[in-house]
């Protein structure tokens, strides 16, 4: 939220400098997250000076061009080349000088001029059209001022240029009262009226003088659910003229970052950043039957916005509609196309109302229309300022506009809301905030914050609280408020500091983590971190295994397509994956430690999870390395098993999967208990998330990890100082057998002597080797630490492999 400087001096005296009120918001607990200096008109036309034509005659090189010279108050004029048809001797001119950087209004890049020749002739300056200066669209000549106007008045000067400083507010969701710059006035006020003895109070924005002129525009207004719009008002206004606002509003509107638009949107926007009350004008012609009804229309309507986009309604989506039913404005948030005021408006329908913040906050997420007003509503507005903001807005209207109150206010509230009462004891107020603060200073405190003692004993107090500040309902709520203005830089900090030792678990969980993800980002990994949230959709989609009822559902206001807690790993990750393809990343290997959430046995399972994600190019690309291809199973099997040889695992059973999950891939377990699951995702799902190419995927069992990890040692042993020895073999065996099973035999056989197993060849041809059989080409390396082996011990220990094959695995050997 953007808050001026000069627009907060509307409403408290004070002199103060920017930078101490920055100071002073931060230490309220308005955190100010940036302050900018600005300008009524951008760059304050530094080096623009009034100037008198003193010579005019034509360029001449060029015809359209004329050649002047300009007095702008120095020792000399300046000669200056002007190309607009309507320069001329005697005329009072805005000229810029060298070195000075204009904003022209049409252009994206400022000018800043250098002192060169145009056509041959020295040019010392430019004379400047409305455009050229940022004060207006007019190019079709330079600005032509009074014959009276003084010689060399600086151009900030003449146009009273206004200098303003912005904060940039770092808004919590809970601070409804501080929306608006009346808001932030009074939480300035207070204060400094108990750390500085300030005496005056905040001058609100006079409406006395509010009447109705007559009652010849009546408009009905009937609300069909007082729970999503507990108070709405509203009149009419007639005769208005629309045109361009007055600068002042205009200067107060640019300084937050608001365009203005025209006088009647301009002033409903002021008053939303003035008061922190929305507002909507529409143009009564366009109000079918003059009557406003504010009602769901049913699930599937469409309905067209402002943007010009056709959204269609969920039947929660609150609307303001004509007589005939018909949708004018998404209630709070966002007005329609065909509503709305425009240049040949003449009477309008003015509205201020108070919407239920979860409605709002609703519509609004789910329609992604995160406008102004929506972000007042679902904060919670002050219903009891409806009226107040109306009759300010009606009178600044008819002061910018014109025109006549053309109908008594409306107002339907049929259960005013009153201010919460709150007792706070006074020694949990001494308590939570750490230092004793005597009673007069709290009292003066809630008094500057315009809470209301009603009650009050040696023991605690009771409060009522403006409705304004929604979020105050509790006693720690009112205690806070009291520290905000007491001061959080007044609560002394204790010279001692007392701790307590506290004893990591072993194995430590976030040590563990650590060398994971040291491990994995040493091979080209990247951790990701995505919501435990989830659509719901997804596993309705794809998931027939999984019942509903194991997802536990959310009501997730802020986005409510995200509305379980994730059961799996799986579509976070490929989620980020498709959002890293749409941005051309074609190499990807990401890792996340997280969460899973399923319904138990009359709990919530919540288990640890880290899951890997490998798709696209298995290689970086590179002149000097010309490998290509992506990855793969293999690629994604071998980091998984450095994932479990770094917790010391390697005693375990393997066991094939294919499934929702996966196309196919492998399970790796003890028992019962899954160590991990990996594979190939299924095509499917891959297909539906539109993502290119294969995704392998594998999901850890973080704390079946953790359970099972062996003290890992670092061993050191000496290098073999004897020649090893190499035998092939290529075994004819059914597809039925695994390496792995050929590895166990292996190790058995000759487990004293075999160093390395290695599969280098697969050959399969059943024309060949007949139906069901393949061919595995295999390596065996031999050593011996304390001598040089000899052929007969090798040999003999081949033929024994070769006896283990035929007669365990059924294999032949190839000759």
């Amino acid at each position: 939220m953007k808050v001026s400087l000069n627009w907060l001096k509307d409403y408290i005296d004070i002199d103060l400098s920017a930078q101490e009120v920055s100071e002073i918001l931060t230490g309220i607990g308005l955190e100010e997250e940036g302050m900018e200096k600005v300008e009524s008109i951008e760059g304050g036309l530094e080096g623009v000076v009034i100037g008198h034509v003193l010579e005019c005659g034509k360029h001449p090189d060029a015809d359209r061009l004329s050649l002047t010279k300009v007095d702008v108050g120095n020792d000399s004029p300046l000669q200056i080349v002007c190309g607009a048809p309507n320069v001329a001797q005697g005329q009072k001119v805005m000229v810029a000088t060298v070195g000075t950087t204009l904003y022209p209004i049409d252009s994206d890049e400022p000018l800043k001029l250098k002192k060169g020749k145009i056509r041959g002739q020295v040019s010392e300056g430019m004379i400047c059209a409305e455009d050229e200066l940022g004060i207006g669209r007019d190019h079709s000549g330079i600005l032509v001022l009074p014959e009276d106007t003084q010689v060399g008045t600086p151009a900030r000067d003449y146009f009273q240029v206004e200098t303003d400083h912005v904060y940039e507010i770092g808004l919590t969701p809970n601070r409804s009262d501080a929306t608006n710059h009346l808001g932030v006035a009074k939480d300035l006020a207070a204060y400094l009226k108990v750390n500085r003895d300030y005496q005056q109070g905040v001058k609100l924005p006079n409406v006395d003088n509010f009447k109705v002129d007559n009652n010849s525009l009546p408009v009905a207004i009937e609300v069909e659910d007082a729970t999503a719009c507990p108070r709405y008002a509203g009149l009419t206004i007639k005769g208005i003229t629309v045109k361009d606002s007055p600068d002042w509003l205009q200067r107060r509107l640019k300084a937050i970052g608001l365009r203005p638009i025209n006088n009647v949107v301009d002033a409903t926007n002021f008053i939303l950043h003035e008061l922190g009350q929305p507002l909507h004008a529409f143009d009564l012609a366009k109000v079918d039957g003059h009557k406003i009804i504010v009602k769901a229309l049913p699930k599937g309507t469409k309905f067209t916005t402002l943007d010009e986009t056709e959204r269609e309604l969920s039947g929660e989506d609150l609307m303001i509609c004509n007589s005939k039913e018909e949708g004018l404005c998404i209630a709070g948030v966002f007005g329609g196309i065909g509503s709305g005021v425009t240049e040949t408006t003449t009477d309008l329908f003015l509205e201020s109302a108070h919407f239920n913040a979860k409605w709002v906050r609703r519509t609004s997420m789910k329609h992604n229309l995160r406008t102004d007003a929506a972000k007042v509503f679902e904060k919670g507005s002050d219903p009891n300022i409806v009226v107040y903001a109306l009759k300010r807005a009606a009178m600044l209207i008819k002061e910018l506009a014109g025109g006549e109150i053309a109908s008594e206010i409306t107002d339907l509230y049929p259960d005013p809301v009153s201010p919460a009462h709150v007792t706070v004891n006074y020694q949990h107020v001494n308590r939570l905030i750490g230092v004793e603060i005597p009673k007069e200073t709290l009292h003066s405190i809630l008094a500057a914050l315009e809470m209301e003692i009603v009650k009050d004993s040696a023991e605690s107090f009771t409060v009522a609280v403006p409705t304004n500040k929604t979020d105050v309902t509790r006693e720690a709520d009112v205690i806070e408020e009291i520290l905000r203005i007491y001061g959080y830089n007044e609560v002394p900090i204790n010279e001692q500091v007392r701790t307590s030792l506290n004893v990591a678990p072993q194995p430590d969980p976030n040590l563990l983590r650590d060398k994971i993800g040291d491990l994995l980002a040493a091979q080209g990994f990247h951790e990701m971190m995505a919501l435990s949230l989830s659509r719901s959709q997804y596993y309705q989609a794809f998931y027939t295994s999984l019942p509903k009822e194991q997802l536990v559902y959310v009501n997730n206001t802020s986005n409510v397509q995200l509305d379980i807690m994730r059961p799996d790993m799986l579509f976070s990750g490929l989620e980020a994956i498709l959002h890293n393809q749409n941005r051309q990343q074609n190499r990807l290997k990401l890792f996340e430690f997280g969460r899973t959430y399923q319904h138990g046995d009359n709990k919530i399972d919540e288990q640890q999870h880290l899951s890997l994600f490998l798709a696209g190019d298995r290689y970086a690309e590179s002149w000097l390395d010309n490998r290509k291809g992506e990855a793969d199973y293999y690629t994604l099997k071998a980091f998984v098993e450095q994932v479990l040889s770094r917790f010391g695992l390697n005693g375990y059973q393997e066991t094939a999967i294919k499934d929702e999950d996966f196309s196919f891939g492998m399970q790796y377990h003890r028992g019962p208990q899954i160590l991990v699951r990996f594979g190939k995702v299924n095509s499917k799902l891959a297909k539906a998330m539109d993502i290119r190419g294969s995704v392998f995927y594998a999901d850890f069992r973080w704390d079946a990890l953790v359970k099972s990890r062996r003290k890992h040692k670092v061993a050191f042993e000496e290098l073999n100082k004897y020649p090893t020895v190499r035998r092939d073999l290529a075994l004819v065996i059914d597809n039925s057998v695994k390496f792995n099973d050929i590895v166990a035999v292996a190790r058995k056989a000759g487990k004293k002597l075999i160093k390395d197993i290695n599969l280098f060849d697969v050959y399969e041809n059943e024309a060949q080797l007949g139906a069901g059989k393949k061919s595995y080409a295999i390596s065996f390396t031999f050593e011996n630490p304390e001598k040089t082996l000899k052929d007969k011990e090798v040999d003999k220990v081949v033929n024994k492999l070769i006896a283990e094959y035929e007669s365990k695995l059924g294999a032949s050997i190839r000759k």
